[in-house]
């Protein structure tokens, strides 16, 4: 290792900082990750060890060679390439390593030698510490040790909590959607034994001005809810008298959650079941009442209002306002710091609700009641990874005796699912613009032509095949005969894992686009991104053909990456690659946001309009993207 200090250009031992400098080393650190979360303490330590080193350009700090290190270097000034060998030359372009940056960790982790060479891009200055001090590190600090063993992850962390605090500033009371909901209750319960009276119960929610009393037995167990809906449906209307006992009245059984349980599983549970209370438990014991006001107090559109908007519309027209409400809450829910998995199953769940009622809409004066048929969605929608942007894709299956009766039933359907289409498109799904749609009769298929069809693509795997083996395998049931679907994913699960020809083209197809990094493996500054095509497109299309391989029916690229790694026995390394697709995902919800506003491409972005921890994780994204097709080259010889 050559390397020279500030006062000798050509000596070999760093320069120890001067006892006066250590407040600027402390404050350098507390600039960069992990750093800037540590305790004082530790920077103190680290600031009265540091040594500052220079590297002229082109000069290798580590290498192969070398053995073990028995330094740890931070990136004070300049930069450091990683080159495998073959690279003859530093280019300033591809520089890996920038100030605040710190290496070479895993090979001190794990006592090894580095595997790329690390070359001063222009005139570098690090600092340098001991191995002994990085130990030391890495077992007093549990925020340096995270960030050492799980880099990725730590920085994504980091990035929500940035995320999460610039909404705050607008939002100083709402709370996280990663929240328990026990540090939600405000209350103890107010209660009410079933033989209680309706007068009892009103008096009660009159008295503490709230929307619902709990009913509990003898035992303290829930039995039941009594709620301001149930005064209209069950008493007003029911004429049934305020002298009723309670358990006559009651919404009965309802679904409750533990303490652990977080904020975003009680909002889901309302989604999913039109709620607006969720009873909070700790040991199977009531504690408290969660409401959907709790969760979503500065939102204009709460998720009962939505949810009501669409069980309860009779038009189109209606539905329509629905969706604004819907597109609305997303956004907020974004700036807000809400995880990108969390938020898509969200956007999908009310998406759906918003399909399936436009679907009834239409259908219910078309006269198919005789029709065995499901609407199924396809692309993203059918992986569940719908975004603000996201176009229609989706197809038809229905139940037919022969050919013959195919036709005519398909005849009756078409006309519908013409409908269908043109409702959705108005409710802020485009049009397919290839057409991938129920309304065309390509897709209006009975379950028998469905497995012709994709038996056809499996056994002659031509680059349309391919292409549409990519949309119509993640199809999933949304609205109708759901066993239909079911009976079409088993079929497809059993002989698309036999098909090793197809598994083959199919990976190659999968790894034909690689990631926008330079030859050192990095974006550049002046990079625009697709984050669709470049970023997502690696992971969805790896994971589905790792997915078929293993005749894995899940349809979500996350729930795919990590099946298949539970076959592999990589589960570790699979979560780095779901954490990092979740990252491009955030991206490109936070682009469409803004996108609605300024008019421009949905999914694009410029590099240098991050700042400087997106980059650097965006850029850590796209490398897991190579790894994963890395192994499919490597799995299928390519």
């Amino acid at each position: 290792m050559a390397c020279a200090t500030i006062a000798d250009m050509s000596a070999s031992v760093p320069l120890p900082v001067p006892p006066m400098l250590t407040n600027s080393v402390v404050d350098f650190l507390r600039r960069h990750l992990p750093f800037s979360q540590m305790d004082e303490a530790h920077l103190r330590l680290m600031a009265t060890r540091a040594q500052l080193a220079y590297f002229p350009a082109g000069t290798s700090l580590l290498g192969p060679g070398d053995g073990p290190p028995q330094r740890f270097f931070v990136v004070q000034r300049g930069g450091v390439n990683l080159r495998d060998g073959s690279a003859a030359r530093p280019d300033q372009s591809g520089v890996q390593l920038q100030t605040g940056d710190c290496f070479p960790l895993s090979a001190l982790i794990e006592h090894g030698a580095v595997v790329h060479e690390h070359v001063a891009a222009g005139d570098t200055f690090c600092y340098e510490f001991e191995r002994a001090l990085f130990d030391t590190l890495l077992r007093e600090s549990s925020l340096f040790a995270a960030y050492c063993t799980q880099r990725l992850a730590y920085m994504l962390q980091e990035s929500r909590r940035q995320i999460h605090a610039r909404a705050a500033e607008d939002a100083l009371d709402q709370h996280s959607m990663g929240s328990l909901l026990g540090a939600l209750v405000r209350r103890a319960p107010i209660t009410c034994a079933p033989d209680a009276t309706v007068r009892d119960a009103l008096t009660l929610m009159q008295k503490h001005r709230i929307g619902a009393v709990m009913v509990i037995d003898g035992t303290g167990s829930v039995v039941g809810i009594f709620t301001e809906r149930d005064v209209l449906d069950r008493v007003a209307l029911g004429n049934t008298g305020l002298d009723i006992l309670l358990g006559h009245v009651m919404t009965p059984a309802p679904l409750c959650l533990d303490e652990n349980a977080s904020a975003f599983d009680a909002a889901l549970l309302m989604v999913r079941h039109g709620i607006r209370h969720v009873p909070v438990t700790r040991a199977g014991r009531l504690i408290g009442l969660v409401s959907e006001r709790d969760l979503f107090a500065l939102q204009r559109a709460g998720l009962r209002d939505i949810h009501r908007a669409i069980a309860g519309a009779d038009t189109i027209d209606t539905l329509v306002a629905a969706a604004t409400g819907v597109r609305h809450l997303t956004r907020n829910l974004l700036v807000q710091g809400m995880g990108v998995e969390q938020l898509t199953q969200l956007i999908v769940a009310l998406n759906d609700q918003l399909v399936a009622r436009a679907i009834a809409l239409v259908t219910q004066a078309a006269a198919l009641d005789d029709i065995e048929f499901c609407w199924i969605a396809l692309g993203s929608e059918g992986r569940q990874e719908q975004t603000i942007s996201s176009d229609q894709d989706n197809a038809i299956v229905f139940a037919a005796h022969d050919s013959a009766h195919a036709d005519a039933l398909r005849a009756r359907l078409l006309p519908v699912a013409m409908q269908i289409n043109q409702a959705l498109s108005r409710l802020g799904f485009p049009l397919c613009q290839g057409d991938i749609m129920a309304g065309n009769p390509l897709w209006c298929l009975s379950l028998a032509e469905w497995q012709s069809r994709f038996g056809q693509w499996l056994r002659n795997p031509s680059p349309q095949a391919l292409l549409n083996a990519a949309i119509f395998f993640d199809f999933r049931a949304l609205h109708g005969s759901t066993g239909l679907a079911d009976t079409l994913r088993t079929w497809l699960e059993a002989e698309a894992c036999s098909q090793q020809g197809f598994l083959r083209m199919l990976a190659a197809n999968a790894v034909a686009s690689a990631p926008p990094l330079n030859f050192f493996g990095t974006l550049s500054a002046s990079a625009r991104i697709d984050l669709k095509a470049q970023g997502a497109r690696p992971f969805i299309d790896a994971a589905r053909v790792l997915a078929l391989a293993h005749g894995i029916g899940a349809t979500h690229t996350a729930q795919r990456l990590r099946a298949s790694a539970l076959h592999a026995g990589t589960a570790g390394e699979a979560e780095a690659m779901v954490e990092a697709f979740h990252f491009i995902q955030m991206l490109r919800l936070m682009r469409q946001c803004k996108a609605l506003d300024d008019g421009g491409p949905p999914n694009q972005i410029e590099v240098a309009s991050l700042n400087e921890l997106d980059r650097r994780i965006l850029n850590e994204a796209l490398r897991q993207a190579g790894k994963l097709q890395t192994r499919l080259r490597l799995d299928y010889a390519l």
